[in-house]
């Protein structure tokens, strides 16, 4: 799979000011984005997936390894998205992002043990996707529930899938709403 890859994109965004006020380290986002061809699109119902489930621990590798290096620092919340180009159906995106994926893309960030937010969909080339963030080791950590909104210009075309991880350096700037706290979840997973 990683040889029929169109492109990689990498997104960073770094936010330094939140209500007009800096709140310790600035928040970085990041997505890593791999435009691949769906073996499955414009043919009848299949059943077996196998094609696209198959070799997505290469992609959860590869992408996991990009965000890391965009981040520049420890990774703390992540989530993992697709889209589906026209022709295809928006299970071959699930197809692309379930636990093969999710167990790669945990072991090239670093770990994190908690459930990995998704969403996929079926777009038009260019359109945008948020993907839903939330703390790597504990999904009740709610000063991690983020996102970040990404989109890839000229894709998915009708035959192609974009399969994306994300992830953030923290929580969300001046975060103040209560909830368990990293510290929190980092005593109870002792």
């Amino acid at each position: 799979m990683i040889e029929r890859i169109r492109k990689v994109v990498v997104v960073v965004e770094e936010i330094r000011l939140e209500g007009g006020a800096p709140d310790g380290a600035p928040l970085r986002k990041a997505a890593a984005m791999a435009v691949i061809p769906n073996p499955y699109a414009g043919l009848p119902f299949s059943e077996d997936l196998s094609e696209l489930v198959g070799p997505s621990p290469e992609l959860g590798t590869l992408l996991g390894a990009r965000l890391a290096e965009a981040l520049g620092a420890p990774l703390e919340g992540y989530g993992k998205g697709a889209l589906v180009g026209t022709d295809g159906e928006q299970e071959h995106a699930v197809a692309c992002i379930t636990t093969p994926f999710g167990n790669a893309l945990r072991a090239a960030v670093g770990g994190g043990t908690a459930w990995l937010s998704s969403f996929t969909k079926r777009a038009a080339p260019g359109e945008p996707v948020d993907i839903p963030l939330a703390y790597r080791d504990e999904i009740w950590v709610r000063s991690h529930y983020d996102g970040i909104t990404v989109r890839v210009p000229d894709a998915p075309l009708s035959g192609e899938i974009v399969v994306i991880a994300a992830g953030t350096t923290r929580g969300r700037m001046h975060e103040r709403l209560g909830g368990m706290t990293v510290a929190e979840a980092r005593e109870a997973a002792r």
